[in-house]
């Protein structure tokens, strides 16, 4: 099963999905950690993640770029948090945005599941430069496949999941 979800900035997203991922198998656990801890607000984040994850039964990888190279095995429990940090990293630091959705669908045929967590950065009225209207426009492409390839879709609201497509999985 594929699971995306989605929702602004600190709303649980993270939280629903690891709760989602308790309720599957143990083995093969696998946390993609896409996040380059940049400055100290960083830093407390990727903190706050790995201390939700203690005793949970995650194999961490840190893989900021090429998603389609992560050492993952087949039928694994993945993880991956988050799409628009892997995006930034492609576009940002050498590496090939248009390799994202590939690499995503990809992973998503060999895991027995994939929860993928994406922030909604598109609804806050900001005009923004071209760059990041770029990043954006991107983001939402990426979006856009990764909700085509999803069994399950949510949009998470004040920690309260929203479906967007198919049934919610039972935690």
């Amino acid at each position: 099963m594929t699971i995306l979800l989605t929702g602004g900035s600190g709303c649980g997203k993270s939280a629903y999905a690891e709760r989602l991922i308790d309720a599957m198998p143990r083995e093969g656990r696998v946390y993609l950690a896409t996040m380059r801890v940049a400055d100290d607000e960083s830093a407390l984040r990727v903190e706050r993640h790995r201390a939700r994850r203690a005793g949970r039964g995650f194999r961490t990888l840190e893989w900021p770029l090429a998603l389609g190279e992560a050492p993952v095995a087949a039928g694994s429990v993945a993880l991956l948090e988050d799409l628009p940090n892997l995006l930034a990293n492609e576009m940002f630091s050498g590496g090939d945005w248009r390799r994202v959705a590939p690499d995503l669908a990809a992973l998503a045929a060999k895991c027995r599941h994939l929860v993928i967590v994406t922030n909604d950065v598109f609804s806050d009225g900001v005009a923004y430069d071209g760059q990041t209207r770029e990043y954006m426009r991107r983001l939402a492409l990426i979006n856009r496949a990764a909700a085509e390839l999803s069994d399950y879709a949510a949009e998470v609201v004040y920690s309260i999941p929203v479906t967007l497509k198919g049934e919610a999985p039972c935690v």
